[in-house]
């Protein structure tokens, strides 16, 4: 069996959707660390995330993030 993810580059953004054991699915995003035969480490904005080979779904690469936009005071009209 083709396992894709382990094709994926360490350092991308990438997104899997895993199986939880009550039936729903969760997404994990952010960054690969690792990748093996047997699960996926991703950094995610509230941690590492490990995903176990046998919860993963699917999952891609995807673009890099939007720059966040600043929360500062809008500026005056001209």
């Amino acid at each position: 069996m083709n396992k894709g993810w382990t094709d994926w580059p360490v350092g991308a953004r990438v997104v899997v959707r895993r199986r939880l054991p009550d039936g729903r699915y969760s997404d994990v995003l952010g960054e690969l660390l690792a990748t093996d035969d047997d699960s996926v480490l991703v950094r995610t904005r509230s941690g590492d995330v490990t995903v176990a080979a046998d919860e993963i779904a699917i999952g891609k690469v995807v673009p890099p993030a939007r720059p966040r936009r600043s929360r500062g005071p809008a500026s005056p009209p001209p």
